[in-house]
């Protein structure tokens, strides 16, 4: 029997890589998002692509009363998950915290970790009765804050607090819980950030090859595949030139350039 995963924010980047390499497993999937299109566009082609079911659910994780009624849709379908990927979550803005837009640390804290409790709470009862498999994906910023991170880092520091605290909270139903934390990577991560200044995005990474989707995508499937006795409980991952969320040189800076 297939086993099915869950991953929300699956219209781009992360998400949809691991959307990707599953489906390419033969895995079934419920992908989640905001926008109908990519959603939809994703789900033909890895039916098509794979011979995978794909249920495509469009909800804002940050509403409580839509992710309630996406689950309840999803346990019509599939009756259980085997494997969620919290991946829905968003950079607003860089500045003190004394010039900090309000609206941008609302969005933040609701999508980052309130969105990220929402759908853990409703997905959970699927995964009790025989196990399972929680990935929430955090940053490089929730191990180090960084000039004008402050509440995205904040953000951050309440997954890694969350894995941790899941983990614990989960053992009696044999549910492992694994925390990523990816470095830069290059997907519509910064141009989210800044308010789709698509120049100033690619300026971040311009002069070294940063982490790409699919380097995280591959991360995620092999901790899913492990034996059921080994859990993976967290990674950092960097690309070569990132030593930390605050640490980064251009190859040009390289000794060995």
């Amino acid at each position: 029997m297939r086993k099915t995963v869950m991953v929300t924010g699956a219209t781009s980047g992360f998400g949809k890589a691991i959307a990707s390499v599953f489906a390419r497993n033969g895995y079934n999937l419920c992908i989640t998002g905001r926008r109908e299109d990519r959603l939809q566009a994703l789900k033909q082609d890895l039916e098509d692509s794979y011979k995978v079911s794909v249920l495509p659910l469009c909800f804002d994780v940050r509403n409580r009363n839509e992710v309630e009624h996406a689950i309840a849709e999803l346990k019509k379908v599939y009756g259980t998950i085997d494997i969620l990927v919290n991946n829905a979550g968003l950079a607003a803005g860089l500045s003190t915290i004394d010039e900090g837009d309000v609206d941008d640390w609302d969005a933040m804290i609701d999508t980052n970790v309130k969105g990220l409790l929402y759908v853990t709470r409703q997905v959970l009862p699927l995964m009790k009765e025989k196990g399972g498999h929680i990935f929430n994906i955090g940053s490089t910023a929730s191990k180090l804050v960084y000039k004008n991170g402050n509440v995205y880092c904040a953000t951050k520091f309440a997954v890694d607090a969350l894995n941790q605290a899941m983990r614990i909270d989960l053992l009696p139903y044999g549910i492992k819980v694994t925390g990523i934390h990816p470095g830069m990577a290059e997907t519509e991560f910064s141009i989210v950030r800044f308010k789709g200044d698509e120049q100033r995005a690619a300026s971040v990474y311009r002069g070294f090859e940063p982490l790409h989707a699919e380097d995280i995508a591959n991360t995620v499937f092999y901790c899913a595949t492990l034996p059921p006795h080994v859990c993976i409980n967290d990674l950092t991952i960097t690309c070569t030139n990132q030593a930390n969320s605050a640490y980064t040189i251009k190859d040009a800076e390289r000794v060995n350039k």
